[in-house]
């Protein structure tokens, strides 16, 4: 199964973010993807669904403005890649292999905090 076929579904399973006080946001303002998330009908329904769909068309050289947001989540997922736990999935129940993400995170984090700071 594509990616492109799952967009949606995965959309719709988004859960509710809890913060203020009110109706819960449930969905981002845009979507950011790249050319192989782009059919006339995902662009569609995810106007139907209030989200701007920010996909370049297959075929064109749009990916210029992409490629800045995409750089920052692929160095993300390399620095997360430096565990071996988290390059190699070792775990079997989700819930540790959550716990050692979360754990790579704090370390990532705290890596680039200013000495001065801590």
């Amino acid at each position: 199964m594509s990616d492109g076929a799952i967009l949606l579904p995965l959309i719709d399973a988004i859960p509710a973010v809890k913060g203020k006080v009110g109706a819960p946001r449930r969905r981002s303002d845009s979507l950011t993807a790249d050319k192989a998330y782009h059919s006339n009908f995902r662009e569609v329904m995810l106007h139907v669904k209030g989200i701007e769909p920010l996909l370049p068309r297959r075929g064109s050289d749009d990916d210029t403005s992409l490629g800045r947001l995409r750089w920052v989540v692929e160095r993300t997922i390399a620095w997360l890649h430096q565990f071996r736990r988290l390059r190699v999935r070792y775990e079997r129940r989700a819930d540790i292999h959550h716990a050692f993400l979360s754990f790579g995170c704090i370390l990532i984090c705290f890596r680039t905090l200013d000495p001065a700071f801590c």
